[in-house]
């Protein structure tokens, strides 16, 4: 395997990890000099004293994906930062910290709520809470974007999906802000190490209640499959649910809700392709859905732990190494998308990252997910002749999600 060229001086002075790096957005020039001069790249870690790897490239993420026998989610968890005290062995029996075969056993069981006709089986709702939540930002006319439209879909889907009642769909907004946001002084929920703790016990209490309540009197939900015995007598343990729960509160609503906010704020940074999606909503809604995942990448990055020696992009991998690959950056990799930094909703092929590079963690919602933003942004440009800035967009402070946390707006009518 050939080996990169030496890097250039420039290259130690980036700075991907640093949420302040994150400040406007995802440092786009930063990862263009990484994929090009050190697509593999040891990293430093403020926790960690010898640093980890970034992996910049489309083809690099990919493999880290497919390959969890090598790259593992389960030795030191999957989120960017290093896991704290005791509460290891717990995070590891959530989905998403877990490789094969107990990862496969877990998403088996999960997976009959989450199948493509499944998602068809809500379309309809889908549609009326956009219709309602559209309707009501015109009559509103100015406010924040992200609570008039981008916040209360995933919410309403997400509520609806799990049997939470309608009247309690706030508090998981409120609640998955608080765990996504820990370096974000908007979006903390109280001071110290303990807040973050403090809200999981809030949310597991929450879901516990309501799985006995569904075990009790099961009703046709998804909730109420989980926690049932299927035909072969599987079932999510009453843990297994309460961090399902939470996976499930926090990635449904956020990644919805940011990529609907980066969407829309793309499209009016980029008129043009706001009047195309006028003209042929039907035709383009679904490329478009595509490339605004693309070009936001809701979510930057996971961490991987190498568990075996490998090689990756020309560089040695030692067993205990930290691997964090950036889908925001694979997302813009010149050697896979034409023109990657032209935002082009009618992109096809498009084969973004935004979801997972593949392998077992590839997004279990992803079906939802895209029917949430075609319909979405179909009602909007029905019924929204534009959408106009009345102050700056604010991003959330994190390496970990590209996040708007308000977006002021005024909405002309159609």
């Amino acid at each position: 395997m050939p080996h990169p060229a030496p890097a250039s001086a420039d290259v130690a002075e980036i700075d991907v990890y640093s949420a302040d790096a994150y400040e406007n957005g995802i440092p786009h020039e930063s990862f263009a000099t990484l994929r090009r001069e050190a697509p593999v790249h040891r990293h430093p870690d403020p926790e960690v004293p010898e640093g980890f790897w970034a992996v910049t490239r489309h083809a690099d993420v990919v493999t880290v994906s497919r390959n969890p026998e090598i790259f593992s989610s389960y030795e030191r968890l999957s989120l960017l930062i290093e896991p704290v005290g005791d509460t290891l062995d717990t995070q590891r029996m959530m989905m998403l910290n877990m490789d094969p075969p107990e990862h496969s056993r877990l998403r088996n069981i999960v997976n009959r709520g989450f199948t493509p006709r499944t998602t068809l089986t809500l379309e309809g709702k889908v549609e009326a809470a956009c219709e309602r939540i559209v309707d009501e930002a015109l009559a509103q006319g100015e406010g924040d974007f992200v609570t008039m439209c981008s916040a209360e879909l995933p919410l309403v889907v997400i509520a609806d999906l799990m049997g939470v009642p309608q009247e309690h769909r706030h508090q998981l907004f409120h609640w998955s802000n608080a765990l996504v946001g820990s370096e974000d002084p908007d979006l903390r929920k109280g001071e110290g190490p303990d807040a973050g703790q403090a809200v999981q016990m809030e949310m597991f209490a929450y879901a516990d209640q309501l799985g006995a309540e569904k075990r009790a009197c099961p009703v046709d939900d998804i909730v109420s499959k989980l926690v049932q015995p299927d035909r072969d007598g599987n079932e999510l343990t009453a843990l297994e649910f309460d961090l399902f729960f939470m996976l499930l509160a926090v990635a449904g609503n956020e990644t919805t809700r940011n990529a609907i906010s980066g969407g829309m704020l793309a499209l009016i940074e980029h008129p043009e392709q706001w009047a195309r999606l006028k003209a042929d909503p039907e035709g383009l809604a679904a490329t478009a859905a595509d490339e605004i995942v693309r070009w936001v990448s809701p979510v930057n990055a996971f961490r991987r732990t190498a568990v075996q020696e490998t090689e990756l992009g020309g560089q040695k991998i030692s067993v205990g190494d930290k691997v964090i690959v950036f889908y925001g950056s694979a997302n813009r990799d010149e050697s896979v998308f034409e023109d990657p930094h032209t935002f082009d909703i009618g992109r096809d092929p498009n084969p973004m990252l935004g979801f997972g590079g593949g392998g077992p963690h590839f997004c279990l919602g992803r079906h939802l997910a895209k029917l949430e933003l075609e319909i979405m942004f179909k009602t909007m440009a029905r019924k929204f002749d534009r959408v106009e800035l009345t102050g700056p967009a604010r991003r959330m402070r994190s390496n970990f999600l590209n996040g708007v946390k308000d977006m002021p707006v005024r909405i002309i009518p159609a």
